[in-house]
């Protein structure tokens, strides 16, 4: 409990007595018109420390659709941002071309029938002629193979005809899966060739957060006790989460120098992000105590970061600069350098720059 030491000051319109309150032992001076600034020690306290990396979220169900006929694309049926459904139709290719092959492929198999229902019947009268002795058997052998060819010939126009009736198919591009459709890569009236993409289509759910590890500190990685990703949230500072699995990929980039791992996100934490997110992925290594600061208390001018301070004779604040390190959420944000056991830190650095202002202890 720090003693309270009253100061007396005669003003009109001011109260009688002021009451200073000493901090570490030094008497804090109030002002008769100050502004009272809430004020903490700055003590170590134990976070959980690590790497810290910047991440992107992606999809883990990520489709290019690409044409598989030719054609004109006479319709493209989604936009960039529509929800689709499994089997809808995303664009159609002129299939004029295609129709034309299913007729002619109907009517080979069509004669191909037909001669395969005359080869029959001259099977079977030369059946009956060579058993009543009137044809000898070499004209039974013709007839047979006659048949047996007209029934390749029928399978094959077969073929041919669910082949056309395939490439008729593929004039029309359906989504794979039930999805949003994230960019388009071509419009109307654009040439389709086999294999050209169309279009790129996602899965909402699941998702995953990827981060790039330099191949220095992948040691430290694979050792981490723990691996956490922070993903936003309405108070702008986060809320830290465990993936519900999580995977390093064996190479590494030859250019970059990095690992890459991946990274799925739980169903509740997917729904709050959006692919293409940046988010925040630490490696922990285990607890430790660090001087933790509330992000608040931070004052960011242009290149300068500092903190407001008790001055020593407690009559006011100083500003001194500092240097940070990690970002712990809610926890607050570590000092690697700059603050003293000793020091008092305000916690409102805007109120802590005015004239007057005047410490009291936080709640």
């Amino acid at each position: 409990m720090h003693p309270f030491v009253p100061s007396f000051a005669i003003r009109a319109r001011a109260r009688n007595a002021l009451v200073s309150l000493a901090l570490g032992g030094a008497a804090l001076a109030h002002a008769a018109a100050g502004v009272e600034v809430p004020v903490v020690k700055a003590s170590p306290q134990a976070v959980t420390v690590g790497i810290e990396l910047d991440g992107v979220v992606e999809p883990v169900k990520q489709s290019t659709v690409a044409a598989q006929a030719s054609g004109r694309i006479s319709q493209l049926a989604v936009k960039a941002g529509d929800h689709v459904r499994a089997g809808q139709l995303l664009a159609t290719i002129d299939d004029r071309e295609s129709q034309t092959g299913v007729q002619r492929s109907r009517a080979q198999t069509a004669q191909a029938e037909a001669e395969l229902r005359n080869a029959q019947a001259q099977l079977q009268r030369t059946r009956e002629l060579t058993s009543k002795g009137f044809v000898i058997k070499a004209a039974l052998d013709t007839a047979e193979a006659a048949f047996k060819g007209a029934e390749a010939a029928r399978d094959q126009a077969s073929a041919g005809q669910r082949q056309s009736a395939i490439a008729q198919e593929f004039t029309r591009v359906a989504a794979p899966y039930e999805g949003w459709v994230l960019e388009t890569l071509a419009q109307a009236g654009d040439l389709a060739v086999p294999g050209k993409p169309l279009l790129t289509l996602y899965a909402p759910l699941p998702l995953r957060a990827v981060v790039q590890v330099p191949a220095s500190r992948a040691a430290a990685a694979r050792a981490a006790a723990t691996v956490e990703v922070r993903i936003p949230d309405g108070d702008g500072i986060g809320r830290w989460i465990s993936p519900a699995a999580r995977a390093m990929l064996p190479a590494a980039d030859p250019v970059a120098q990095t690992l890459e791992w991946r990274l799925e996100l739980p169903a509740a934490a997917a729904r709050t992000v959006a692919p293409g997110q940046q988010v925040h992925v630490r490696f922990a290594a285990g607890p430790q105590r660090r001087v933790v600061v509330p992000a608040s208390a931070v004052l960011r001018r242009g290149e300068l970061t500092a903190v407001y301070v008790v001055s020593p004779n407690g009559a006011g604040f100083l500003l001194k600069a500092v240097r940070l390190g990690a970002d712990h959420g809610t926890a607050g944000v570590e000092v690697l350098a700059g603050l003293d056991a000793a020091d008092w830190l305000a916690l409102d650095p805007v109120k802590a720059s005015l004239a007057g202002a005047r410490p009291i202890i936080a709640p």
